[in-house]
C-alpha cells in the first residue's frame, strides 16, 4: 500500500531508521558511513546516536542505487516524529484523537493514518504505534507503558473476569487495559498527563469503552480517596527514591506499617492493597530484591502473617522496561472477613521459563508453603528459595541429547537444497499479489498467502513474498505492522519452473526449522554435559576404553 504522501525533508531518522529503509542491517549503514566519503554528515543527536536529515539520506540511497521504497507505516512514525519532536506520546494522541473524530487536520501523520485506518482499522494503526512507541527512544523521559511481555504474565495471574480495574501508575493503560472482564469500570492515575490522555484514548479506539484516568502523583496526591476495586494492577515506577515518605508518615495506607525510606515498592503495595475491594485481589510488580531486603523484613511479616497474600510469581529476564533484571509477581488478596485469610502462600518459580512462551505454571517449580514457615528471622519470599530443584538424570539425558543431535545433524544435511548459479533475470517480468488476489488467483491467510488456482504454486508465492525486495517494500520500519502483501511483487514463470522453485523454497523452510532445533539441542547438550562434569554426575570418558 503506497500512498502520494510525503512527509517533509526536515525530518531526521536513525541509523537504524536507514538500516530499515535500504533493506539492510545496521552494521551495514556503519559500514557505508566508514567507507564512503559522500554518505550525509549527522545533523543532530549524540556521538552514539546520531540522527540524519532524510532528505540527504534518500538522495544518498538514490545515487548509490540502494532502493528504497517507503511504506505508509514508516511515513507515519517518521512524520510524527517530525510533528512532534519533545513528544511522542503527544504525537500518538493527536492521531488517535484525530482518527476517532474525524476532524479536518492539516497534519501529515493524521493523514497518513487515515489512509491505513481505511485499509485496517482505527484500533489496529493505534495499536501498532502504541506497540512502537513501547521500543521507540522518541517516546520522551515518562516510564510510558509496561512491557507486551510483562503484560501478557500479568494478565495470566490477574484473569479476566473483575467487574472493576484499578491502576495506579497506569502510564498509557497497557495493564489497565490488558485485565478485567469486557464491561469492566476501568479507572487509574498517572502522573504524566499525556500519557493519561493516551491511556483515556486507547479505551475509546481499541476497546470501545471508557477508562476513567486522572493525573496526579498516585503517592503523594491520591485522586482516588476510598475508590475499591475488585482487581488492582500496578507496575511502579522504578526510580521513586524521593516518594514522599517524610509528607506521608501518618498516611492511612500503610496497614502494614511505614514504608522504608528505601523501599518504594512497598508504598506502592500497600497503596495497591488500600484501593482494593473486600474479596478482591491485587497483582504488584516487584524487583526480586523486595522478596528478601533486610528493610522491608517487617511488612513482609505482617503480610504474610495476616494471610493477605496468595501467591509469589518468579518471572524470567527480559519482562521489565526500564532493565533487563527479573521481576517478581505478588498477588494479594482482601478478606472478606477475617476468618477469610490464606493458610498458605504459594510459591510459583517461572524464572527459566521462556519470557515469549505461554508461561505455565503447571510446566514449572510451585508449591503451597504454610504461613509458619515463611516467618522466620528473614520472611524470604523469594519462590527459589522454597520450590524443589530438579535434578536432571545427567546420564541419561546427555546421551538421548547426543543421539538426537546426530540424527538433527544428518537432517540439516539433508534439507539445504543444491542450488546451482541463477541468470539473474527474475525481476524482468513480475505481477503484483494485488493483482493476483483481485482476479481470484490467490488469496491472503494471515502473513502468507495460498493459491486458489492449479496455474499458481503457494510455495513459490510465500517464497518471493519474503524476498529482499518485498521486504523492504512493505513492512513497516517498526517490525510491528504485518508485512503488506498486496504490495509484493512475484516473478512471472510457467507452473513447472513455479513448481521448481517451491520445492526449493520448501527444502529451505525444513532445514530452518531443523537448525533452530539443532542450536536448542546444541544449547541443552552444553548445559548437561557442564552441569554433570562439575557436579560429578558424568566424567570423561577415558580414551583406552
Amino acid at each position: 500500500m503506497q500512498s502520494t504522501a510525503r512527509i517533509t525533508d526536515e525530518q531526521h531518522v536513525t541509523a537504524a531508521d536507514i538500516a530499515r529503509l535500504a533493506g539492510v542491517t545496521r552494521a551495514a549503514v556503519s559500514n557505508w558511513r566508514r567507507r564512503h566519503d559522500d554518505f550525509p554528515d549527522p545533523v543532530g543527536g549524540t556521538k552514539s546516536s546520531p540522527l540524519f536529515a532524510l532528505s540527504q539520506v534518500r538522495a544518498w540511497l538514490e545515487r548509490q542505487d540502494k532502493g528504497y521504497e517507503e511504506s505508509d507505516e514508516v511515513r507515519l512514525w517518521h512524520a510524527l516524529r517530525g510533528e512532534h519532536p519533545e513528544s511522542m506520546v503527544r504525537g500518538v494522541c493527536e492521531v488517535a484523537e484525530a482518527l476517532r473524530d474525524g476532524a479536518e487536520t492539516d497534519s501529515q501523520a493524521v493523514r497518513v493514518a487515515r489512509k491505513l485506518s481505511e485499509e485496517t482499522s482505527p484500533a489496529q494503526v493505534l495499536a501498532a504505534l502504541v506497540a512502537r512507541l513501547r521500543n521507540s527512544p522518541q517516546r520522551g523521559d515518562t516510564e510510558t507503558s509496561s512491557t507486551a511481555r510483562l503484560v501478557r504474565a500479568v494478565a495470566r495471574f490477574a484473569g479476566d473476569d473483575a467487574a472493576s480495574v484499578f491502576d495506579p501508575a497506569c502510564g498509557i493503560g497497557s495493564l489497565l487495559l490488558a485485565v478485567g472482564g469486557p464491561d469492566a469500570r476501568r479507572a487509574g492515575q498517572e502522573v504524566d498527563p499525556d500519557a493519561a490522555r493516551l491511556a483515556r484514548l486507547r479505551a475509546e479506539v481499541e476497546l470501545s469503552t471508557d477508562a476513567e484516568v486522572r493525573v496526579g502523583d498516585s503517592l503523594r496526591a491520591d485522586r482516588w480517596t476510598g475508590h475499591q476495586a475488585e482487581l488492582v494492577v500496578c507496575d511502579p515506577p522504578t526510580a521513586t527514591a524521593d516518594w514522599g515518605r517524610e509528607e506521608l508518615l501518618l498516611d492511612p495506607r500503610w496497614e502494614l506499617g511505614l514504608p522504608p525510606r528505601a523501599e518504594a515498592e512497598l508504598a506502592w503495595l500497600q497503596h495497591a492493597y488500600a484501593h482494593t475491594a473486600p474479596g478482591g485481589r491485587a497483582v504488584v510488580v516487584m524487583s526480586t530484591s523486595a522478596a528478601y531486603r533486610r528493610t522491608g523484613r517487617r511488612i513482609r511479616a505482617d503480610l504474610v502473617r495476616r494471610g493477605l497474600l496468595t501467591e509469589v510469581v518468579a518471572l524470567p529476564a527480559g519482562m521489565a522496561a526500564a532493565h533487563a533484571q527479573p521481576v517478581h509477581l505478588w498477588l494479594l488478596r482482601r478478606p472478606e472477613t477475617p476468618s477469610d485469610a490464606v493458610a498458605s502462600v504459594r510459591m510459583t518459580d517461572l524464572s527459566s521459563a521462556d519470557p515469549d512462551g505461554p508461561l505455565d505454571p503447571a510446566e514449572h517449580q510451585r508449591v503451597e508453603v504454610p504461613l509458619i514457615d515463611l516467618l522466620d528471622d528473614r520472611v524470604d519470599l523469594t519462590p527459589g528459595r522454597h520450590t524443589p530443584q530438579v535434578v536432571p538424570d545427567h546420564p541419561a539425558e546427555y546421551a538421548a541429547v547426543r543421539a538426537e543431535l546426530r540424527e538433527v545433524l544428518a537432517e540439516v544435511a539433508r534439507t539445504l537444497p543444491e542450488l546451482a548459479e541463477g541468470s539473474r533475470e527474475l525481476g524482468a517480468a513480475q505481477v503484483r499479489v494485488a493483482d493476483l488476489v483481485d482476479n481470484g488467483l490467490a488469496e491472503i491467510d494471515g502473513d502468507a498467502l495460498r493459491s486458489t488456482s492449479d496455474r499458481l504454486d503457494t510455495d513459490f508465492l510465500n517464497g518471493f513474498l519474503r524476498s529482499a525486495a518485498n521486504t523492504r517494500r512493505s513492512t513497516s520500519a517498526s517490525g510491528v505492522f504485518r508485512t503488506d502483501a498486496r504490495s509484493a511483487r512475484v516473478p512471472q514463470m510457467d507452473v513447472a519452473e513455479q513448481h521448481r522453485y517451491g520445492a526449493a523454497f520448501r527444502s529451505l523452510e525444513e532445514f530452518e526449522r531443523q537448525a533452530r532445533r539443532l542450536a536448542e539441542l546444541a544449547s541443552r547438550a552444553a548445559e548437561l554435559a557442564r552441569d554433570g562434569l562439575t557436579s560429578g554426575a558424568l566424567t570423561p570418558e577415558d580414551p583406552e576404553r
